[in-house]
Parts: C-alpha cells; structure tokens; sequence
C-alpha cells in the first residue's frame, strides 16, 4: 500500500493548553475520518505551531485520542512577518490505497485562508 501524506491546519482562539487539546483533537478525528484512516495506518505525524504558542505541545493531542504507538514530532513554524497567528499545521503520513488526487486536505477554524487553492 503507497505511503501518503494529508495535509491540514486549525487556529487556536487562545494559547491555552484546553484550546489547544480540543482544536488538535479535532483537526485530527476530521483528518482521518475523511479520509478512512486506521490508527493502524498511520506511519508518523508532523505537527507545527506558530511561535506564539507556548501553553501545550499540539502532539499532547494525539495521544489524548489514543494514537500512543505513533511517532510524532513537534516542531516551531518559521517566523515570518505577516504569517497568521495561533496555527497549528499537522502532516500525517499513512499507509493508503488513496490516489494522491483523492486525498482530503482538512483545514478548519479560520485556517481555510492558509489553502485558499484547496476545496474542501
């Protein structure tokens, strides 16, 4: 089965851990949902958060939905002048039988404006 990534992104309304737990938790249950994933299928997440984020690491998450046997990784997004505040972006790489075209990108909370090329 190929190895594919999806893409996708949430704005927090606040840097609080609560927020950023609820916002994740939820990018993440939509990602897979639309795009039936597994736990079993993923491979590995990446998550990113703007560098005005300091309450909670987005990865925190992910395990709270039970993907505890997934590698993750957190990472601080490039700063740069302009850029929209309070993101979190998430890439999961998963084992699919999805054509690269028919992969669902979810982006929510405001976050649509970072993938404005994207239908969702």
């Amino acid at each position: 089965m190929p190895l594919r990534g999806i893409r996708g992104a949430t704005l927090l309304s606040a840097d609080d851990a609560a927020e950023m737990n609820e916002a994740v938790g939820e990018l993440l249950r939509e990602m897979l949902s639309r795009n039936d994933v597994q736990q079993d299928q993923v491979v590995s997440i990446i998550l990113t958060g703007t560098p005005d984020i300091h309450s909670a690491f987005p990865a925190a998450a992910a395990r709270a939905l039970g993907l505890t046997d997934v590698p993750l990784l957190c990472a601080q997004e490039l700063d740069i002048t302009g850029a929209v505040q309070l993101a979190v972006r998430v890439l999961v790489h998963a084992d699919l039988p999805l054509a690269r075209a028919d992969i669902q990108h979810v982006y929510l909370r405001g976050a649509e404006v970072l993938r404005q090329d994207l239908r969702q």
